[in-house]
């Protein structure tokens, strides 16, 4: 899979309890990075003089969102772009800590990375439990666990090391795959971007440093070939009398001119032709490219449908287990409840069958009793659909392994789930 361009996108999420100093460390990446203007520093550089603070605040470089909070506009996750000469990035700085889990759970469905922050003077504590529960759940490939305010504790080794083993105890329990540890000062820049002259037990990488070379490529599942068609391309002019192409993004696996593909839910099977992208035609594509394929042979496809191979096939069926986290505020999770479920390029209605438990966030307990599902609760339920969807296990695919239910009254986005 080498031939990504040089500039690949990672996408990483901030979790950590307020006061740890999200909105610091990543103003300070930002910063350090060369990647705000002058004009934008110097304002920040004012407002720090008028408080009266001796350095300048780079936490407000993130934190004009409480201006746009304060007029009643609800943010859920801020989205911050930034690049360097080797990747592109996408920050999801998720806010607030009354709402941990259906923030952390949007910005971190689609992360690469997650950073846990952890103050030196206090530890692992729930809230760190927490998020590393959450990033668990959703499978994020790589977690870097970001110790800071290393200055205050004078950069101690021994400050290091006992939350280093305290929270690796507790990271057995878990399924994370690759944690990583950085001890750093976000206020005054150490180990972020420019190593720390102040900490020179420390040998690993820095965080700017292993940003830019983690790697993610791999992350998507190359095996089982998914294709979930979004939209069927019909030009309708004398150019492209005959074109008739099935675009999407592929969800897994790696499709070649000539391969041949099952088409679901129809089973039929046929060849690919033709692979066509933005940037012209291909000889393969896989994860995470958009295309458009086309067929040897004429079928009835439409938005929904998708294109497997042969002898690796998903899941088919109306009955699925998820874990769901919910989100909506205004109701509970309803046991017989009827919901709209999205699934890839499907849509759907469907039924809660049942309500297994639900999972305390906190100890990975299981409650059978108390099954009342409220905003931020994840639970373990049983769903039937109205039809047939084609999905894999969230923790082999995230893209076909994962839904939303959506409350066909307002139309709100009411929870997300994970296939199990």
């Amino acid at each position: 899979m080498s031939n990504h361009s040089s500039t690949e996108l990672l996408r990483f999420t901030t979790a950590g309890s307020v006061d740890d100093g999200k909105s610091t460390l990543i103003g300070r990446l930002l910063y350090d990075s060369k990647s705000i203007f002058q004009d934008q520093y110097e304002q920040i550089e004012a407002v720090s003089e008028k408080r009266g603070e001796e350095e300048v605040n780079l936490a407000l470089l993130t934190d004009g969102l409480k201006a746009e909070r304060e007029q009643g506009i609800t943010i859920d996750v801020a989205y911050r772009y930034f690049s360097t000469p080797k990747r592109k990035f996408i920050i999801a700085d998720t806010p607030g800590h009354i709402q941990y889990t259906r923030n952390m759970v949007t910005g971190a469905s689609t992360a690469n990375v997650a950073l846990l922050l952890i103050d030196a003077r206090n530890g692992v504590i729930e809230q760190t439990k927490r998020h590393a529960i959450i990033a668990s759940l959703l499978q994020i490939p790589h977690v870097v666990v970001c110790i800071n305010k290393m200055d205050l504790v004078d950069f101690k080794q021994e400050a290091f090391d006992k939350i280093h083993d305290e929270f690796e105890a507790f990271a057995t329990k878990l399924d994370v795959k690759d944690v990583s540890f950085i001890p750093v000062s976000a206020l005054k820049g150490d180990n972020i971007v420019d190593r720390s002259i102040n900490m020179s037990w420390y040998e690993g990488p820095t965080l700017m440093y292993y940003l830019e070379n983690v790697h993610i490529s791999s992350d998507h599942n190359f095996i089982d070939c998914r294709f979930p068609v979004q939209h069927v391309i019909r030009p309708y002019n004398d150019k492209f009398h005959d074109y008739r192409g099935y675009s999407g993004r592929i969800a897994g696996g790696i499709f070649k001119k000539g391969d041949e593909v099952v088409i679901l839910p129809s089973g039929f099977s046929t060849r690919v032709s033709k692979i066509d992208s933005f940037d012209g035609e291909m000889q393969e594509a896989f994860p995470p490219q958009s295309i458009t394929l086309l067929l040897e042979d004429d079928f009835d496809i439409s938005r929904g449908d998708m294109l497997v191979r042969v002898n690796n096939q998903p899941t088919i069926s109306q009955d699925l287990e998820v874990m769901l986290c919910w989100f909506d505020h205004s109701k509970p999770l309803q046991s017989r409840g009827k919901y709209m479920i999205k699934h890839t390029s499907q849509e759907a209605r469907c039924l809660v069958k049942e309500i297994r438990y639900k999972l305390d966030i906190n100890s990975l307990h299981r409650d059978q009793e108390n099954l009342e599902i409220k905003s931020n609760d994840i639970a373990r339920v049983v769903i039937r659909t109205t039809k047939p969807l084609f999905y894999d296990k969230y923790r082999e695919n995230r893209i076909t392994g994962s839904v939303i239910l959506v409350d066909e009254g307002s139309n709100n986005t009411v929870a997300a789930g994970m296939i199990i």
